[in-house]
């Protein structure tokens, strides 16, 4: 159970898409691994070890062979997760007496599963840079290391509260006698959160300026999320279930650092994708549909000595694993699940497929799936969802639009997606990691 215990402290310090790639560099610099910016010349070496973030919620490592490069391993996950974003002008006074914020959501949720739990808030604050006498930007480590310019850019600061400070709550049966048989929530009147006292005198922009380690008036924008404090366990008549929140994606996010940080790449380059955005559609500049990918290996390739013609020479020889997790079968509802691709908690890596594409998995990604989880000796099983229920989709296929190489889509089984606390089984973190490793170390 270590490594169900390092991947629970992993979720708990990841309460927001900006802290997950935090960690992931922490964890990246340990190993020896050199941070590179957008906005500067690389100079890279055979044997190095490097990475890029961008907006400081997206992160590409990557692992250069000793020798020559062949191509390219790539595994992709995702950084965020559906929850509560905090409206700018947030606090609403109710009647004299609570204060309440105003919030949306980001993604898709299971709304009822964040009503009566201790929340609170994480995210990334933007502040006013400082300047001395002669004008110059104050020194500070900047999103992606920005030299100084006109005009002067701010710095981001990551920021999370680490105590319980919201609840919503539900409304008393008492008051809603008909609560049992189904209710459609309303955002913006049923699902936000109780703050504090009319008379608390703490403002929650105060607030978070203070966790920042600033005045108030510096702080010029934010990004804040509500998350679940609640912290990841293990359960079950042998302890063979896990629940925690975030399970998707960080779950696969931290199989594939692990993986990284295990695995010495031979003859092709390994590369550890992170990607924000996923569950708004990714159509962002720091979303699998963007050139980050394509731009990182574009100037992987020039660093090395390349030409433009050795890039697509290297992409015809490469592979991703689109990593993001899976329905299981329900044991209250196993109707709800494909008739013949049945996953299992505990079952192994899940191989997904999509007739329409929505997953990108096809019969010869499918079979280097398999013999990758063969070689590896771990498990595997297959999805699909019912061809009368529409499901979701994922990074392989808007990736593959920037990036076209072939890619299985797969992911770890799991109940309760979208929900602000997921059960997965004990055993599958474990297989995946197995069989992260097994493709970069081969």
């Amino acid at each position: 159970m270590e490594e169900i215990d390092k991947m629970f402290q992993f979720i708990e310090k990841s309460p927001s898409c900006y802290q997950a790639v935090e960690n992931v560099q922490r964890e990246l610099e340990g190993a020896g691994y050199k941070e590179l910016a957008e906005n500067q010349k690389w100079k890279l070496a055979p044997g190095g070890k490097y990475y890029v973030s961008r907006n400081g919620s997206s992160l590409i490592a990557f692992a250069i062979p000793r020798g020559e490069t062949k191509g390219f391993h790539m595994i992709a996950s995702h950084s965020d997760s559906p929850c509560f974003k905090i409206k700018e002008n947030p606090e609403m006074t109710v009647e004299n007496q609570y204060v309440k914020l105003n919030v949306e959501k980001y993604g898709g949720m299971i709304l009822s599963t964040w009503l009566d739990r201790p929340l609170s808030v994480a995210g990334r604050v933007a502040v006013a840079d400082k300047t001395d006498e002669n004008g110059q930007a104050g020194k500070g480590k900047e999103e992606n290391n920005r030299k100084e310019s006109y005009p002067v850019l701010p710095r981001t600061k990551n920021v999370a509260i680490e105590k319980d400070l919201f609840i919503i709550p539900n409304v008393a049966i008492h008051m809603n006698r008909d609560m049992n048989k189904g209710v459609e929530y309303n955002v913006q009147t049923d699902m936000l959160p109780l703050y504090g006292g009319a008379d608390s005198g703490e403002s929650f922009r105060r607030l978070i300026a203070h966790a920042a380690g600033v005045e108030e008036e510096e702080v010029l924008g934010s990004d804040l999320f509500l998350y679940n404090r609640e912290r990841g366990r293990i359960f079950g008549a042998k302890e063979e279930f896990i629940c925690a929140p975030r399970l998707d994606d960080l779950e696969c996010v931290f199989a594939s650092l692990q993986a990284m940080l295990r695995a010495v790449p031979e003859k092709y380059a390994n590369v550890m994708i992170v990607f924000d955005n996923e569950e708004v559609g990714s159509t962002t500049r720091q979303g699998a549909a963007s050139t980050f990918l394509q731009d990182t290996l574009k100037r992987i390739c020039r660093a090395l000595g390349m030409e433009e013609g050795d890039y697509h020479r290297l992409l015809a020889d490469s592979f991703m694993i689109s990593a993001d997790n899976a329905h299981a079968v329900h044991p209250n509802h196993p109707e709800k699940a494909d008739p013949t691709n049945r996953p299992y908690l505990n079952g192994g890596i899940v191989i997904k497929y999509h007739g329409s594409q929505k997953y990108t998995t096809d019969a010869v990604s499918e079979a280097v799936m398999k013999d990758i989880c063969s070689r590896a000796g771990v498990p595997w099983q297959t999805y699909a969802n019912r061809s009368d229920i529409a499901g979701g989709s994922t990074l392989g296929n808007l990736s593959a639009a920037q990036v076209p190489v072939s890619t299985a889509d797969i992911g770890l089984p799991q109940l309760a997606m979208h929900s602000a606390y997921e059960t997965a089984g004990a055993k599958d973190v474990g297989y995946m990691v197995r069989a992260m490793e097994c493709f970069y170390r081969e």
